[in-house]
C-alpha cells in the first residue's frame, strides 16, 4: 500500500475536485468559469515558489503572463509555428528575460525589490498597448485556434469548448501542482525555504542565495507565461490587459489569500477571488466594496491564508 504522503494528498485532492465539480455545474458556463480558475491557479502557483518558498516580491508579475499570450497571437502569424509550440516559445522567451532582469533586481530587498519587478511589468504592458502595428495596441490581437478539439474528435471524444478548456487546463494544473510539489520536498526546495527564513543564515550553511533567488525567479516567470498563453488560446482574443498592473495585484491577492506558502492553499485563493465577482453581480455597484471587505477580514482573523488557517483550526479541535 502507498504511503499516503502530503503530495500525493494534495494532487489526490486536486484530481477529485477537477473531476466532480462538474457533476455540481447547472450550466455549461460554469466549464468556462473552471478554466478561468485553473489558469490563475497556474500563475499563483508560480508566486508560491517565488514568495511561499524564496520569499521573494513581485508586483509585475503580469508581464510574463503577457508574453505568453501574444507569443500565442503572434507567433503563429509571423514564424508560422503551430499555437502549442508558441506556448513553450513563450515560456522560453519568459525565462530568458527573467534571467536577464532578475540578475539584477534581485540583488534588492523588500519594496524595492517589488518596485523594480512593478517597473518591469509596466514596461511589458506599454510596450504591448504601444507597439500597434505588431500588436494592434489596446483593441487586442486575435489568437489561432489550438486544434486539438478536432482531434479529440477524430479519436470519439467529442467535447464542447467549454468542457475541452476545462479538462485542458485542469491537466495542466495538476502537472504544475506536481512540479511545485516536487520542488518543495526536493534539496533546491529546501534551500528555497532556508533562504526565506533568513538569507543571512542560508548563507552561513552554503547556500548560494543570488542563484537560489534567481532560479525561483526564473520558474515563476514559465508559469505566468504558460497560464498566459492558455487564457490567449482559450478566450482567442487577448488584450494588453493581460500584463496590466491590476493583473499582477491579482495574482499576488490570490496566493496570499488561500495561503502562499502552501500549492493547494493558494489554489483555493484562486478560486475563491475569481468566484467571488460572478458571486457579488447580484450587489452591482457595491461588488468591489463587499470584495474588498472579504480580503480584509480574511488578512485580519485568519493571517496564514484561508486554507491554511481552517485547517490549523480543525486540527486544534481535533485534538
Amino acid at each position: 500500500m502507498m504511503k499516503m504522503t502530503p503530495k500525493r494528498a494534495t494532487l489526490m485532492v486536486l484530481l477529485a475536485l477537477i473531476l466532480l465539480s462538474p457533476l455540481l455545474f447547472p450550466s455549461g458556463y460554469y466549464y468556462r468559469v473552471g478554466a478561468l480558475i485553473f489558469v490563475n491557479a497556474i500563475a499563483v502557483t508560480g508566486i508560491v515558489i517565488l514568495t511561499g518558498y524564496a520569499g521573494q516580491i513581485s508586483l509585475g508579475h503580469a508581464g510574463f503572463s503577457g508574453i505568453g499570450a501574444y507569443a500565442c497571437a503572434l507567433a503563429p502569424v509571423h514564424l508560422g509555428l503551430h499555437p502549442g509550440l508558441a506556448v513553450f516559445l513563450g515560456a522560453g522567451i519568459s525565462a530568458l528575460l527573467a534571467y536577464l532582469v532578475g540578475r539584477p533586481i534581485l540583488r534588492l530587498k523588500g519594496y524595492y525589490l517589488g518596485v523594480a519587478t512593478l517597473g518591469f511589468g509596466i514596461l511589458v504592458s506599454m510596450v504591448l498597448n504601444n507597439e500597434r502595428a505588431l500588436t494592434r495596441g489596446p483593441d487586442g490581437i486575435d489568437v489561432p485556434d489550438l486544434g486539438l478539439r478536432g482531434l479529440l474528435k477524430d479519436w470519439g471524444l467529442n467535447l464542447s469548448n467549454g468542457e475541452f478548456w476545462y479538462f485542458f487546463c485542469g491537466l495542466c494544473l495538476l502537472l504544475g501542482a506536481w512540479l511545485a510539489l516536487n520542488l518543495y520536498a526536493s534539496p533546491t526546495g529546501r534551500a528555497l525555504r532556508a533562504l526565506h527564513g533568513s538569507e543571512v543564515a542560508a548563507r552561513t550553511v552554503g547556500v548560494d542565495v543570488a542563484r537560489l533567488k534567481l532560479q525561483a525567479f526564473v520558474i515563476s516567470a514559465v508559469y505566468a507565461s504558460v497560464a498566459g498563453s492558455l487564457l490567449a488560446l482559450q478566450n482567442k482574443f487577448i488584450t494588453p490587459d493581460v500584463a496590466g498592473f491590476m493583473h499582477s495585484i491579482e495574482m499576488v491577492t490570490m496566493a496570499v489569500l488561500g495561503g502562499v506558502g502552501s500549492v493547494l492553499g493558494a489554489i483555493f485563493g484562486a478560486a475563491i477571488l475569481t468566484l467571488l465577482p460572478q458571486v457579488l453581480t447580484v450587489f452591482a455597484e457595491y461588488e468591489q466594496m463587499v470584495l474588498g471587505l472579504v480580503m480584509v477580514l480574511v488578512m485580519i482573523f485568519l493571517g496564514e491564508g484561508l486554507l491554511p488557517s481552517i485547517l490549523r483550526k480543525l486540527r486544534g479541535k481535533g485534538e
